[in-house]
């Protein structure tokens, strides 16, 4: 009896808390972005109506995102924009996180995302140890006319994130070319190898 209660409640365990964890995350998200510019709006609701929106402030930061995007693209030129970021680079501390933030929000909404042709394990970082790795391209062809040898670009992804890592070129005799798709592989990293595929 109490064994199948233990297997009830983890079996309920495991698919009710996804869920719930997706949730929570979502109206953290929500709240957190309403806060920035909802709670002056719903605080002058509250006093003059009686009653506040939920999800005003989050209105309000599209609406204000595209005016942005609409000046950004109709009148201001880059060159006024390069200015503008040199300027604030210029700021003490904004060199230290704006450069990181920006490649990361770039790449969010990038809609160019790195295509892998092949998943590969390949002997990295040392003989005897494996990682896997994704095929990013053929290496440049003055290195393979130097080795003399077929060079691949490999992506080493790091842990939760497939698309970040280190790039390495690796003889393409030497690769262990693995007979799974990239979305599995992409389970497996952001998993930190829980996921098999």
């Amino acid at each position: 009896m109490l064994r199948n209660l233990q297997k009830y409640f983890f079996a309920g365990l495991a698919i009710l808390l996804p869920f719930v964890i997706t949730l929570y995350i979502l109206a953290y998200i929500f709240r957190f972005f309403d806060n920035i510019l909802g709670r002056f709006l719903n605080s002058y609701f509250k006093k003059q109506l009686g009653f506040y929106i939920p999800g005003i402030g989050i209105v309000l930061f599209i609406l204000i995102i595209l005016l942005f995007g609409f000046i950004t693209t109709h009148f201001l030129k880059k060159r006024f924009q390069a200015f503008f970021e040199n300027w604030f680079l210029k700021l003490p501390f904004i060199k230290l996180v704006y450069p990181s933030i920006k490649q990361i929000v770039n790449f969010l909404i990038s809609k160019e995302k790195p295509e892998f042709q092949k998943v590969v394990l390949v002997e990295y970082p040392r003989r005897g140890v494996y990682s896997l790795g994704f095929v990013t391209n053929e290496s440049m062809k003055i290195i393979q006319e130097k080795t003399g040898q077929e060079f691949l670009n490999v992506l080493i992804p790091s842990s939760p994130s497939p698309f970040t890592g280190f790039v390495i070129m690796a003889a393409k005799n030497e690769l262990i070319f693995l007979d799974i798709t990239v979305e599995d592989a992409c389970k497996f990293i952001i998993s930190d190898g829980v996921v098999n595929p």
